[in-house]
């Protein structure tokens, strides 16, 4: 490494937040980009660990300590070269990945991990200021032809690695943009949707081909698509929300949180207007129900929205502040994280079972709950009522939507009625059919996407060619 007592002489210095009460008046990203100067700073105290457990968190297997000792160095348009041979969309990762590699930084068992989601996405940001991303046209064209359906991570990662490779590559999505969850789920003040057009852009120019609008499994017919291609690729996905059904789910008030979500999204990209929304927490008090993610996202786009109050409720135990290091250490620990969002002024609540919805002429106006113990059981004399105008259901998936694409295709499902495919050749029990991506693996993170995304592509094009130079 560059600088090889880095580690003892530079404390860890990471990117800070806008105030909250100015980050709320909008939905722009409020994240401070560290600079140039203090970056190569944290790249210097990636150390010279010998084994680099950072690897062991990466699913992309992204070469941190190479691209952090190019940083340090001053050599950007090399650790963007470096960071892009694992990894297509780092500004999206850089952005809203977790970051399970800096829980597996040997610097870590001190709490004192290298900053490496910050350097990641100051890499590329510095790259496309600098116009060192540029379409990867290829040579010579290969006359196979490649659907893949659903453009999410999974779907455009393939879909690039692909295009690269000149097969011709033909990408569906139902709705009227690329993205997925990206587009549609993440609040833009954790992602602009910018960073996704230019790289639709690009891999137009590589030789993309975007279908919008197009609802395959139900616009039209999956095997006639299946017949026209010489490989389909499935990554719609996994997008059956759990439900709560108890008694008053069926008041006016009760969401889905990917029914809440997207809407804004929409009203930010100009897709449709504001008064256009259904569903809206303007003035009124929210009740998240779920921890997760997804349901941090409510969060902060309610407050946003102009909610009088915000409370998030899960079911599971409150973890502790510090996890054990000699028992967790070097994978993801389960402690106590709080969220931008969650730090703008929610309420959160654990251990918090909702026993029933109640109303008032078929509107929502509370919830009653109950505390349970550490096995899940009711604790005697412990329920309670929260006031609510509206509750977003945000307990996450349980597998991608069966009607239409997966059932009229006749691909084998497994027992959690994901797609069934192992994580060696991506391919199903239909003949030149693969899958990829939330479709097979279940709810996972964007970055094991786009590691599913690139791996699946690597299979096709050595079914396609019978060998190939592509990655995995």
């Amino acid at each position: 490494m560059g600088k090889v007592i880095g580690f003892l002489e530079i404390d860890r210095r990471d990117r800070k937040y806008k105030p909250a009460a100015d980050r709320v008046r909008n939905f722009r990203e409020f994240v401070i980009p560290l600079g140039d100067a203090e970056t190569q700073n944290q790249a210097s105290r990636c150390m010279d660990c010998g084994i680099p457990f950072c690897h062991n968190g990466c699913p992309v297997n992204n070469q941190i300590p190479d691209w952090n000792d190019l940083v340090y160095n001053g050599d950007w348009k090399s650790a963007i070269d470096n960071l892009h041979s694992t990894n297509n969309f780092p500004e999206f990762t850089g952005r809203i990945c977790p970051a399970p590699c800096e829980a597996s930084c040997t610097l870590n068992i001190t709490d004192e991990p290298v900053t490496i989601k910050t350097i990641e996405c100051a890499i590329v940001d510095k790259a496309w200021e600098m116009g060192w991303i540029n379409p990867q046209i290829p040579q010579t064209k290969t006359g196979k032809k490649v659907a893949i359906i659903g453009a999410g991570p999974a779907g455009l990662a393939a879909a690039q690695q692909l295009a690269r490779q000149g097969h011709d590559v033909d990408s569906y999505e139902k709705n009227s943009k690329a993205g997925g969850l990206l587009r549609y789920g993440i609040p833009d003040f954790k992602m602009e949707k910018h960073h996704i057009d230019r790289r639709i852009e690009q891999m137009e120019l590589e030789g993309v081909t975007f279908h919008f609008n197009q609802n395959i499994g139900t616009d039209s017919d999956i095997n006639e698509i299946i017949q026209k291609y010489d490989a389909v690729i499935l990554t719609g996905g996994s997008e059956k929300p759990r439900d709560l059904p108890i008694q008053g789910r069926d008041l006016d008030g009760i969401h889905f949180a990917m029914d809440f979500l997207p809407m804004q999204n929409r009203v930010n990209s100009l897709e449709i207007n504001d008064d256009e929304k259904t569903i809206s927490a303007n003035g009124k008090h929210v009740v998240v129900i779920g921890g997760g993610d997804t349901g941090s996202d409510c969060i902060g786009t309610s407050f946003r929205q102009g909610a009088l109050s915000v409370t998030q409720l899960e079911i599971m135990p409150e973890p502790p502040e510090k996890e054990n290091k000699a028992l967790t250490w070097p994978n993801w620990p389960l402690k106590m994280r709080t969220s931008s969002s969650q730090a703008e002024g929610a309420l959160r609540d654990f251990s918090v079972m909702t026993e029933s919805f109640t109303g008032v002429e078929g509107k929502l106006t509370a919830l009653n709950c109950i505390r349970i113990d550490n096995s899940m059981k009711k604790i005697p004399n412990s329920d309670f009522g929260i006031k609510a105008d509206l509750v977003l259901l945000a307990m996450g998936f349980v597998h991608p939507l069966h009607e239409g694409l997966v059932k009229n295709s006749g691909v084998e499902l497994n027992d959690r009625g994901n797609v069934s495919a192992n994580d060696f050749d991506y391919q199903t029990n239909k003949e030149k059919v693969f899958v990829a991506g939330d479709m097979r693996r279940g709810q996972s993170l964007v970055v094991w996407a786009i590691r599913e995304g690139r791996q699946a592509a690597h299979s096709v094009d050595k079914f396609l060619m019978g060998s190939t130079k592509l990655p995995r």
